[in-house]
């Protein structure tokens, strides 16, 4: 992915603690101008922060107040070794995306805070406990990642890469390394919890030592928009669908976006985040996020140019 050109705001890199105490690389974004909102991006699996930059940055130059962070194990929160490191990917969650709420909350009290979550990103949200300090949620390309639900031949790579090739170079290299094709270099706790979830007709949701995490989708009450890239062949939307159905205590509206709808040859599941997307898909997901949080429920507009369609 090429570098986006990045607007004229203030960028800054620090450390973020996990509810554990544990390290997280972050950065935050800030506007030059007032700040009106408050907004948390968190990474799809295996994914660093930088890929979000030019988003980032973006949405700073309307307003916000931008953090990006790096899961425990991926980017810079990676540890000198990961061989023998301890983490699950329950604990991106958890740990990590609940103190990232936690963080912007504290720090910016007076400011819609809202969320955008690009594949296990917005997986993550229903699992956490604060998830009620959120305004508005934005999910992009996710996805409960049945692994039957993604396009043939895609489908078949995922489940042999996981269960094949990925699981015995976890246990004898003690993580597995991105260049087999799952993005970065991960923990092997957290590669062997995403093959079982990805195996199971439910994904995470069949999970029972997730029990007590998943009670936490029946705290976020607040617009959520799910938007569904027609051409990914990881979050499909039966995928998709199934993700969205847990949020009870809310109606997520799923909108699908076709290439062709802005221009585009393909997006996929990563190019969404592309700066050619900027008058585009950027622009428009800007527009909904910074729609007004008075009433805390859905608006019915639908974004420009797009194919929209509420869950069922």
């Amino acid at each position: 992915m090429a570098d986006a050109v990045l607007d004229d705001v203030f960028i800054d890199d620090f450390q973020l603690p996990a509810e554990d105490g544990f390290l997280l690389a972050a950065t935050i974004y800030m506007p030059r101008g007032p700040k009106l909102h408050a907004v948390l991006i968190s990474s799809a699996a295996a994914v660093p922060r930088k890929v979000y930059k030019g988003l980032a940055s973006y949405l700073a130059s309307r307003g916000c107040v931008v953090l990006t962070y790096d899961y425990r194990g991926i980017g810079g929160s990676r540890p000198k070794s990961l061989a023998g490191f301890n983490a699950r990917m329950a604990d991106w969650a958890e740990k990590d995306a609940t103190s990232a709420v936690s963080w912007m909350r504290a720090r910016y009290k007076t400011l819609p805070l809202n969320y955008v979550g690009h594949s296990f990103g917005g997986q993550a949200l229903g699992l956490l406990h604060n998830n009620d300090q959120i305004a508005r949620a934005l999910l992009v390309a996710s996805q409960a990642a049945y692994w039957k639900f993604f396009t043939p031949p895609e489908s078949y790579r995922v489940f042999a890469l996981m269960n094949i090739i990925g699981k015995p170079i976890a246990n004898i290299m003690g993580y597995v390394p991105g260049k087999i094709g799952l993005g970065e270099d991960m923990p092997k706790g957290v590669f062997l919890q995403w093959a079982r979830w990805v195996k199971s007709e439910r994904y995470y949701f069949d999970d029972a030592s997730l029990a007590a995490a998943l009670a936490n989708y029946a705290n976020y009450r607040r617009p959520l928009r799910a938007l569904c890239i027609d051409d990914d062949p990881w979050a499909t939307r039966p995928a998709v669908d199934l993700l969205c159905s847990a949020f009870k205590a809310t109606s997520p509206d799923i909108v699908t976006i076709k290439p062709a709808d802005t221009g585009a040859t393909s997006i996929g599941h990563f190019g969404f985040f592309r700066p050619e997307h900027r008058d585009t898909l950027w622009k428009n997901a800007a527009d909904w996020l910074l729609t007004s949080q008075a009433t805390g429920q859905i608006s019915s507009e639908a974004l420009p140019r797009y194919s929209a369609a509420s869950r069922t």
